[in-house]
């Protein structure tokens, strides 16, 4: 519930997304502990929730000030090149991280967790790129989610979270490139 009312208070850029998002990184947290998935936890720990403060502080000074919805932005495409080189060399690296630890999906545990970092920080930033992150995030998140369902976690409820997060995010892509095109 957490997450989810908070993925929609960001595609809705409104700053009340991040006191959500506080309650559900420790939730999943300990979820991510619980089924071995130690990229996922330290990501939620270390990462999200410390960026979930971060966030507040962003957002507040980038405000409409008649819907006090977040002003959206979109990377240059020298950001964009940048962005994809710096976040494709730290998956490989984190792959063979996880992989050294004995992670149950060292690939797609490495994959999201890494886009997760990329598409937090775009999030705070209010670059629309976030969604495409995102998109590939909850995608694989959705698959990792299934494969531990299907070893025996008793994590239904996380797919059906994950493939919530997925719709959205393709709705929030749509939606921001919308606006972001009539602002043009």
């Amino acid at each position: 519930i957490c997450g989810i009312s908070y993925t929609i208070l960001a595609g809705k850029g409104k700053i009340s997304c991040y006191i959500i998002g506080l309650c559900g990184t420790l939730c999943y947290g300990f979820i991510s502990w619980k089924n071995g998935l130690y990229g996922n936890l330290a990501l939620y720990l270390a990462f999200y929730f410390p960026m979930q403060i971060f966030g507040i502080y962003r957002w507040s000074k980038h405000l409409k000030k008649d819907s006090q919805e977040i002003i959206k932005t979109k990377l240059s495409k020298k950001e964009q090149l940048l962005y994809t080189l710096a976040l494709t060399g730290t998956c490989v690296i984190c792959y063979f991280i996880l992989k050294n630890l004995h992670d149950t999906n060292p690939l797609i545990d490495s994959i999201t967790s890494v886009l997760s970092v990329g598409g937090l920080i775009l999030t705070v930033k209010r670059c629309i790129e976030q969604w495409y992150l995102w998109f590939i995030v909850n995608g694989l998140s959705t698959v990792m989610w299934i494969e531990a369902y299907q070893n025996g976690s008793n994590c239904f409820a996380t797919i059906l979270m994950w493939a919530t997060y997925f719709i959205l995010s393709i709705y929030f892509l749509y939606t921001w490139k919308k606006e972001l095109k009539t602002k043009a």
